[in-house]
């Protein structure tokens, strides 16, 4: 998720940040950021609504980067 993380470091939005508000471990979303497990849809959604509502949800959780 290349975007995504792009667009996290740009925004400076931690692990953290998105840990806590998904309330999961920071390992967890590390371990869904670089593909060892995945988003579920309602996880996704709420972190593009929360975090990144200016950017559409299909390109944050793209698997191909795309330069922002």
């Amino acid at each position: 998720m290349i975007n995504l993380e792009d667009v996290r470091k740009k925004k400076n939005v931690t692990l953290v940040d998105i840990a806590d508000f998904l309330g999961v471990r920071y390992q967890t979303v590390s371990d869904k950021i670089e593909g060892k497990s995945d988003f579920k849809f309602g996880e996704a959604l709420a972190v593009q609504e929360e975090f990144f509502s200016e950017y559409e949800i299909k390109f944050l959780f793209s698997e191909k980067g795309v330069e922002v």
